[in-house]
């Protein structure tokens, strides 16, 4: 009897240590779970930062360019006018893309898709064909 009881003893301590180990490893489990996540969304902060520094850089490239455009081109004539109308635009497009960033236009374009859901799909579709000809030649 009293070799049950100690057995009994035994078994009630081996089980009390084993829900210790088990609740101090779901601890850390969810320590290290908590510091991936942090570092994770860390590097997607980074790099969302150095995107839209990216995006910015791009959009004053863009306006530089066509202030060389309009110093380079002609200034009259059909050449002249083309030269003013592309820079005309590589500067509006350069400043809206400096403005908005990464953020701004892919708002712009989802209230594009909403407003046009059809010719969006043609154009999804369209461009799917399209990278999937290319990618089988």
């Amino acid at each position: 009897m009293a070799n049950t009881a100690a057995n009994t003893r035994r078994e009630e301590s081996f089980t009390e240590k084993a829900k210790d180990t088990a609740g101090n490893v779901i601890d850390k489990a969810k320590q290290a779970a908590s510091t991936v996540a942090e570092k994770a969304k860390d590097i997607a902060s980074a790099a969302g930062d150095k995107a839209d520094t990216a995006v910015s850089s791009v959009g004053s490239g863009m306006q530089s360019l066509a202030g060389t455009i309009r110093d380079k081109a002609p200034s009259g004539g059909v050449l002249g006018g083309a030269a003013s109308g592309v820079a005309n635009a590589l500067e509006s497009s350069g400043r809206y893309i400096e403005e908005q960033g990464l953020s701004g236009m892919a708002d712009d374009m989802t209230t594009l898709i909403r407003r046009h859901p059809i010719p969006a799909v043609l154009i999804g579709v369209g461009l799917g064909y399209l990278l999937a000809r290319m990618t089988r030649s």
